[in-house]
């Protein structure tokens, strides 16, 4: 008899060069949750492990560019800071990825033990060749 418990997780890697952002998200936030297999399960963490190369080289459409600012508050009075894309784009790309996947996955202590599994890489180097991850390709 197979055991539910025992789930085989795999890695999947994603170029993210040219993908646009909205699109490239929904595609790995199914691959984290599992919903890509037969027998998900919503309350179950059955995804599998996505390794995201070249973040920096992510794309947006219309005037998201210089229009699209992402938010984060330390929890001090004054400590709201605020950048738009362009300038986190430069700064730490691989957060505008996280930041969109989090967004599309539910809101619950299940999303954050999802998210883990996300591993995002500015440039084409990543530390996962071990793992020997299947190549993705997002149309």
């Amino acid at each position: 008899m197979k055991d539910n418990l025992s789930i085989n997780k795999k890695f999947y890697l994603i170029d993210a060069q040219g993908k646009v952002l909205g699109r490239l998200a929904t595609q790995i936030a199914n691959i984290l949750r599992g919903k890509n297999k037969p027998d998900f399960a919503p309350h179950l963490d059955k995804g599998d492990y996505v390794v995201v190369i070249n973040a920096a080289k992510v794309r947006v459409t219309g005037k998201k560019r210089e229009s699209k600012i992402y938010r984060r508050y330390s929890g001090y009075p004054g400590g709201l800071k605020e950048e738009n894309f362009a300038t986190l784009l430069a700064k730490k790309p691989e957060r505008i990825i996280i930041s969109a996947v989090r967004g599309m996955l539910p809101k619950n202590k299940l999303a954050r033990q999802i998210v883990k599994k996300l591993k995002v890489y500015p440039g084409k180097e990543h530390k996962h060749l071990a793992q020997k991850p299947e190549i993705l390709e997002i149309a």
